[in-house]
């Protein structure tokens, strides 16, 4: 770290607006922080980046991703955390095992998720894809009496309602609990050395013991699987350059969410054989359709989650996260969307950033597939957009800082293993927050579209 600065250097604290059920909180005026102070923190984050691990692989390099250490640069981060209602994170974070049996319960019933993802099979042949692997399984009767999760629920606070609505649930390759626990030490670091000029508290920065979580996790299923022998396969995607919490796996997909992940008939014949095998899958293929678009939509439909859950008060604490969403064989609420497009954003079965379609594509592609008059429909969802505060703040991307307003995004991890009728782990595992300039519709680090960040909670 360098020297601190002899006297405070233009650093300016606001007290926001009182809402209800969010408390006062220190907000920074960016336009009124000192240049010199910024410049001194860009320094020491970069520094503390390089020594801690903070980094990724530099696509510029052409080495990069294909030998260790060679082209490295920091992860994309935003230089402060981001003012987050202390009330939410903890009901995100009780949220968190709720939906990790959730998924589990759900993953269970083959009917309703061969039924449910039906009409979707017709038009999405990746989709298709999954679900004959799934029925091929059903077919020879495997079970799956050991079953890890490791999951990680999306949010955004919409600023009219003051609400917490869920965004999506991530059941395959919940990226970044390796870098997001880096940057939450990274913040608190830099609050430490300079949070008096700032007016801000290091110890507002939540620790986030994601990766240590997410490794505990597997280690227990490893142990479960009791053959001291038997070893760990990580499934990635090739020439991989996040390598942040990529340190350990029994059969674990950090890759295999995309229709890019199986150019060839090779890498489904590899899918299949591990779904047949003993070995324990994260996520096992029930798992993994338990994550798409169109389950998410089908459980919030009145008295669905009652099929799987019996604790009314669980139940009524998941459905006050549940955004509006909807099938596109709603005429009513497709008519709406036309109409008012912004309101809205239209979801395929895919993951991995940059598929969704938002503002005006919304009305156009309503009524492309209005006029083609087919199934192809039955691909998408509708979802109500969410609109978070926006914040101005500081972003560092390749060794620049830049100033933009900005939006932000919670994602909690969790963690879930069962043997057979014993759970032996259903708990949160720290959290993911990322940042992005409120001009982007799309928000992966990954794919460039956002930064990693923390809470400061208020």
């Amino acid at each position: 770290m360098s020297q601190k600065p002899s006297q405070v250097l233009g650093g300016k604290v606001e007290v926001g607006e009182t809402q209800e059920g969010i408390s006062k909180r220190p907000m920074i005026d960016f336009h009124e922080i000192d240049e010199g102070l910024v410049e001194k923190m860009v320094y020491d984050a970069l520094v503390w980046s390089s020594l801690h691990g903070l980094v990724v692989g530099d696509k510029s390099v052409q080495r990069s991703g294909k030998v260790p250490g060679v082209g490295m640069v920091h992860a994309p981060f935003a230089l402060f955390p981001m003012p987050f209602p202390e009330s939410h994170w903890k009901q995100a974070y009780e949220l968190s095992p709720i939906f990790n049996e959730l998924v589990d319960r759900v993953s269970l019933d083959a009917k309703f998720l061969q039924d449910s993802l039906s009409r979707t099979k017709k038009v999405d042949a990746f989709t298709s894809r999954l679900l004959d692997i799934h029925s091929k399984m059903l077919e020879i009767n495997k079970k799956e009496d050991i079953r890890l999760g490791l999951h990680r629920s999306d949010y955004m606070l919409d600023e009219e309602t003051k609400q917490l609505l869920q965004i999506e649930m991530n059941t395959i390759s919940s990226s970044f609990p390796g870098l997001g626990c880096l940057v939450s030490d990274l913040h608190r670091s830099l609050l430490n050395h300079y949070g008096e000029y700032l007016g801000l508290d290091s110890r507002r920065v939540p620790n986030n013991p994601a990766a240590t979580q997410f490794v505990e996790a597997l280690a227990k299923a490893w142990t479960e699987y009791n053959n001291p022998r038997s070893v760990i396969l990580f499934v990635v995607q090739p020439e991989e350059r996040n390598m942040g919490g990529q340190e350990v796996a029994i059969v674990y997909f950090r890759a295999g969410y995309t229709p890019i992940d199986y150019p060839s008939e090779s890498e489904w014949r590899a899918r299949f054989l591990m779904e047949q095998s003993s070995a324990i899958k994260c996520p096992s293929i029930s798992y993994h359709l338990v994550g798409t678009k169109k389950i998410q939509q089908e459980l919030a439909k009145p008295n669905v989650l009652e099929r799987f859950l019996n604790d009314k008060e669980d139940i009524a604490k998941l459905r006050k996260c549940f955004a509006g969403l909807w099938s596109l064989d709603d005429s009513d609420i497709v008519r709406k969307a036309i109409e008012i497009p912004g309101l809205f954003v239209m979801k395929p079965q895919r993951e991995g950033g940059g598929n969704n379609i938002y503002g005006d594509d919304v009305r156009e592609a309503l009524v492309r597939l209005q006029k083609e008059g087919s199934e192809a429909d039955a691909a998408y969802i509708l979802m109500q957009r969410i609109f978070p505060t926006v914040s101005h703040t500081f972003l560092m991307r390749e060794g620049i800082c830049y100033k933009d307003d900005t939006i932000s995004e919670l994602g909690v991890y969790g963690a879930y293993l069962r043997n057979k009728d014993k759970v032996i782990l259903n708990d949160q595992c720290g959290y993911l927050m990322r940042t992005k300039v409120s001009s982007s519709d799309e928000g992966g680090v990954a794919a460039g579209f956002a930064v990693l960040d923390s809470l400061y909670l208020t």
